[in-house]
């Protein structure tokens, strides 16, 4: 198969996984706003489960398509691991977990749906620089966003401080960015989001300083050229 042709074939499994990556987001948002009991939900159990599939197939396909398929697999594994529909295997089998495992199992393709978005921003960028850059915003962006919707899910129950879910997400974004906010979480999922919020950005936020920093010094490279060049002329 020709390479242009490989390369259009992945593109396009890219956008369907990019859609329905969306879908699963936007199905999760609602049901956490309006409170619903995924569990007792079967449209979303079976639309989660197809998706997963679907995922599953984009993995086996793409690997298809490399050019070295051992390489491809284990430098991804893990997303084909978070794109194993857990939660209808776990409803299936009867396996006891408690609520607050079971809701964190519900976000793992979230991962895989993540991972999409920045894939096909970086594809969609200008230059390979802008590409990574974006995609790491993007994944922050929605890495704050799916905390939102955890935290607001099992804090607002018993938390006093979150009233609705924009309070959550201000919550959120603060603890991102390492500022702190005057909210304590009282969950244990609480508790571990602020950690994970607040390493997320230590890690992240020095990614950010640096590429600007490279467009800084890019910039005043080119001008400097520029101004020597008609000092030249």
């Amino acid at each position: 198969m020709k390479k242009n042709v490989k390369r259009d074939i992945s593109n396009m499994l890219r956008w369907i996984v990019l859609g329905l990556s969306v879908a699963l987001i936007l199905f999760i948002s609602i049901d956490t706003f309006l409170q619903k009991p995924f569990l007792t939900n079967p449209v979303y159990m079976r639309f989660q489960l197809w998706v997963c599939i679907i995922f599953i197939i984009e993995f086996f396909a793409q690997m298809a398509l490399s050019d070295n398929r051992r390489r491809f697999f284990w430098h991804n594994i893990f997303f084909l691991l978070v794109s194993i529909p857990y939660l209808n295997i776990i409803t299936y089998c009867h396996v006891q977990l408690d609520e607050q495992q079971i809701y964190f199992v519900r976000f793992i393709p979230l991962v895989r749906a993540a991972y999409a978005m920045a894939l096909v921003i970086s594809y969609v960028s200008t230059s390979k620089i802008v590409g990574i850059f974006w995609s790491y915003v993007s994944i922050v962006f929605l890495m704050v966003y799916f905390a939102s919707l955890i935290f607001f899910e099992q804090e607002q129950p018993v938390n006093p401080d979150i009233t609705d879910y924009w309070s959550s997400l201000w919550w959120c974004s603060l603890e991102a960015t390492t500022i702190g906010a005057p909210v304590n979480p009282v969950t244990v999922a609480g508790k571990i989001l602020a950690a994970v919020l607040s390493g997320m950005g230590v890690i992240m936020f020095p990614l950010f300083t640096v590429y600007l920093g490279d467009i800084v010094t890019k910039y005043l490279q080119r001008r400097r050229r520029e101004r020597e060049e008609i000092g030249r002329a």
